[in-house]
């Protein structure tokens, strides 16, 4: 029997419900109400649902219609500040204002999003700006500050996201003074905590919620227990966040900042400058030291890789003897101001974090895994949370965690590794599993949890999702794409194309790929499994007749507009680019992926979780790469077509799609677009009115393919 909240979902999003009537080009679709139907089951019911929508379905609206109309607390997660903007700002009011429903609604960032005030007074005068651009930016933050309501830095669209102002004008949680702060009572933070307590409906991201779930005190923790519902938008990059935030690192740029910070809070304390300054400075030279002495290094590696090398062992030891010594210095001052304070606080525990990840603060908490993986066992020694300030201000000297946040990791194994950026390092503790944290905090919020994503599910099925994060007999439903596929797209697999290992991979698939971008006029997208191969097929292209913009070259967004601007160009991205890229229209007929994205050999993290399904028992590549990739190449595939209107082909150019039985599992989680071998069939789909569909030759099933071969 449906509910009443399913049935009045489902009647605002039919042929003449409020949303037809109410918001111009809406187009009713099956699967979208289907989905919200499901949703609002969730949501009377308290239940947990695990729900993939198709490209096209309408998956916000589907979700926010049984929000607004539950009358419930409501919290939706999305993937990136961006999307979140977007849900407050046009999705959330276009179908509250269709509904006619006057809840109240709040939008929430973590805390690096908003001006501190205390710090930007901090930064006032200092020596620090590099340019007098620098310097300009930062009085236009000055002058922002006085008119502003929110605090949001987003409002600031002339700022870029990197810039290193930002951690000049916001906090963290390790060095804000909570209630002692001079500006508490016009702290952004507060405020926007206070507007989310009172509303009905709060918009986050997965950051937010998942650093509030590991008791990280981004901000945001007060409103958990009020909500009903959560509902987790892009749900599909939910597990490895909370990887992250279920352990602690300890990285340069807080480092570093932890003695700028010293030194300027000794602005109005006379003689402290005399105490530490040289301390500090001891400090940021140790830090950039021990970066220096990490040059040798890979990229990323385990602890061990990194204690082999007897420089970095050397700087670990300065390192830590320059926390002491700050530490040491501090102490006498921290009464002095709650700056002070804090810094302190902050030397002790960066101090304690980095013995953690040596293994010094107990010998006994660490032991190392296969393949020289560095595993910690849980239950050994309690880790502190990445936080050490609470928002009030209380703390205690010892910084001793609360029990919550010692529960919340103690069932797995976890990795320690390390990974170099261009000027900077992170030392991590990445737990191996997450679903049993995970699991606890859902089932003390006691209430509705949906999981929604455009790619949940591998081969129709959700095991390895409701593994990942501890979910008993979900609810499940897939709601397909309402696209037609037939008519809109065809998948092109290249014949005769070497193993994906051979030396001549990436030139012979940059030849079978000129046919598809001549029958296409360019206006394509091609993802390459590695750095490497992008910047090989960059040259190959270079020069030919549509214009090429490569990753790197410049920020995303701009190369995104370039590449729109520009109607007949060619993409070349990484992984980083199979999702976040919204072209829809004809500046993107083609999407092309290299090789199935199994994930990077080099990744410590990735490496470790396979060794731990190994000694458990269970099948790596069965329970863990091939989902993954599987996962990993819809993101990819499903940035071909994003409205009814789009047409295009997909190329797959790895010959395993073909030639090994688990090719099968990876075209049978696309969608059902039809399959070719055959390069007359994409001209002919090119040279076709976009009315008129198109005959693929089908495709070979693999083992007549073999048949061929053999």
């Amino acid at each position: 029997m449906t509910g009443r909240l399913a049935q009045a979902s489902r009647d605002a999003l039919v042929e003449g419900g409020d949303l037809a009537r109410n918001i111009a080009a809406f187009a009713p679709r099956p699967a979208q109400q289907d989905l919200a139907v499901a949703i609002a089951d969730a949501i009377d019911t308290q239940g947990t649902l695990i729900a993939e929508a198709g490209t096209g379905t309408g998956k916000t609206f589907a979700y926010l219609v049984p929000a607004l109309l539950s009358g419930k607390k409501v919290i939706v997660s999305t993937g990136t500040r961006a999307l979140q903007d977007q849900l407050y700002h046009r999705d959330l009011p276009r179908v509250r204002d269709a509904l006619g429903i006057g809840l109240k609604s709040a939008l929430l960032k973590g805390r690096a999003n908003y001006l501190c005030h205390y710090r930007m007074r901090q930064a006032e005068g200092e020596p620090r700006f590099s340019s007098r651009e620098m310097a300009a930016q930062f009085q236009r933050i000055v002058a922002w500050s006085g008119r502003t309501r929110m605090g949001d830095l987003a409002e600031l669209e002339a700022l870029p996201e990197d810039s290193p102002l930002l951690p000049m004008v916001t906090s963290t949680a390790e060095n804000c003074l909570g209630s002692e702060c001079p500006f508490f009572s016009e702290c952004f933070v507060v405020q926007a905590r206070q507007r989310a307590q009172a509303a009905d409906i709060v918009v986050v991201n997965h950051h937010l919620l998942l650093a509030d779930l590991a008791l990280k005190q981004e901000g945001f923790g007060e409103i958990l227990p009020g909500a009903q519902a959560f509902v987790v938008d892009e749900a599909h990059q939910l597990p490895d966040l909370a990887s992250q935030f279920f352990g602690e690192s300890i990285s340069a740029r807080p480092l570093v900042e932890l003695a700028r910070d010293a030194i300027a809070e000794c602005k109005d304390k006379p003689g402290s400058l005399a105490v530490l300054q040289e301390p500090a400075r001891e400090l940021e030279h140790r830090v950039r030291e021990l970066r220096t002495a990490m040059d040798e290094l890979p990229v990323r590696g385990t602890r061990r890789r990194a204690g082999e090398a007897a420089a970095v062992d050397d700087a670990l030891d300065a390192l830590e003897s320059a926390l002491q010594t700050l530490h040491a210095a501090l102490l006498p001052l921290r009464e002095a101001a709650p700056g002070f304070d804090s810094c302190t606080a902050r030397a002790k525990e960066f101090e304690l974090r980095l013995q953690r990840w040596r293994g010094i603060a107990d010998p006994t908490m660490h032991s190392a895994g296969h393949d020289g993986i560095d595993l910690l066992p849980e239950h050994s020694s309690p880790l502190m949370p990445e936080v050490l300030l609470p928002v009030s201000g209380e703390q205690s000297p010892d910084l001793s965690p609360d029990p919550p946040a010692v529960a919340a990791a103690d069932d797995d194994d976890s990795v320690l590794w390390y990974e170099l950026t261009a000027r900077g390092f992170r030392l991590s503790r990445t737990p191996l599993d997450v679903a049993g944290p995970l699991a606890r905090h859902r089932a003390s919020s006691h209430a509705a949890w949906i999981f929604t994503s455009a790619t949940l599910a591998i081969g129709g099925r959700f095991e390895h999702y409701a593994i990942k994060l501890g979910l008993h007999k979900p609810t499940t439903l897939l709601a397909p794409s309402p696209f037609d596929w037939p008519r809109q797209a065809l998948c092109y697999l290249p014949r005769n194309l070497p193993e994906p290992t051979a030396r001549d991979f990436t030139p012979r698939m940059v030849d079978a790929l000129y046919p598809v971008l001549e029958a296409s006029g360019g206006r394509a997208f091609v993802l390459f499994a590695s750095h490497r191969a992008l910047r090989e097929a960059a040259e190959l292209l270079q020069g030919g007749p549509w214009p090429l913009f490569v990753q790197g070259e410049a920020p995303r967004s701009v190369l995104l507009e370039r590449f729109r601007a520009s109607g007949n160009g060619v993409l070349l991205g990484a992984a980083s680019f199979r999702e976040g890229v919204d072209v829809a229209g004809d500046a993107l007929s083609v999407v092309v992926i290299d090789k199935l994205p199994f994930a990077a050999p080099d990744d410590p993290v990735f490496e470790a979780r396979l060794d731990s399904i190994r000694r458990r028992g269970g099948n790596p590549f069965r329970d863990e790469q091939l989902p993954q990739a599987v996962i990993a190449l819809k993101q990819g595939a499903g940035r071909l077509i994003r409205s009814e209107r789009d047409r295009g082909v997909l190329v797959l150019c790895d010959p395993r799609l073909m030639s090994k039985t688990y090719g099968q599992v990876f075209l049978n989680s696309l969608p059902p677009l039809p399959k070719t071998r055959n390069p007359q069939d994409v001209a002919a789909f090119f040279a076709s009115p976009s009315h008129e569909g198109s005959e693929a030759t089908p495709v070979e099933s693999p083992s007549e393919l073999d048949r061929i071969q053999g």
